[in-house]
């Protein structure tokens, strides 16, 4: 895989030849070449990871997220701002661990935060 583009569906084959850094290096050079802003290069990185952490789930098929981002394109996000939404909910899932708030991962929540979001909700911030 030479190049990444979030709006178009991943060559699954092609993406899990690659390792982590890989994938993260292919998202961020995508993220520069159309001029992405972000506060500095760590935001960027971060940013890319998640993008990874996404399409991986997408990859490996992990319940729900490949429909979740299918449902969000229907309702008129691109395929991109659906990573992102989806992104917002694991990284909601990491503060709360880091904050102490719980303790481990729940796939359980994370499958009814996926049911539950739709485009609308996430354009108002609801996730």
């Amino acid at each position: 895989m030479k190049y990444y583009n979030p709006d178009k569906p991943l060559n699954v084959s092609e993406w899990l030849v690659l390792d982590d850094e890989q994938r993260k290096i292919l998202v961020y050079n995508f993220h520069e070449s159309i001029g992405a802003e972000f506060q500095d290069d760590g935001a960027l990185t971060m940013h890319s990871y998640m993008h990874v952490v996404v399409e991986n789930q997408i990859a490996t098929n992990v319940d729900l997220v490949s429909e979740t981002v299918t449902k969000l394109v229907r309702q008129g996000l691109s395929r991109h701002e659906a990573l992102h939404a989806i992104s917002a909910i694991i990284v909601e899932d990491i503060f709360d661990m880091l904050k102490g708030a719980k303790s481990e991962f729940c796939p359980k929540k994370y499958r009814r935060k996926l049911e539950k979001i739709t485009a609308k909700r996430w354009r108002k911030g609801q996730y």
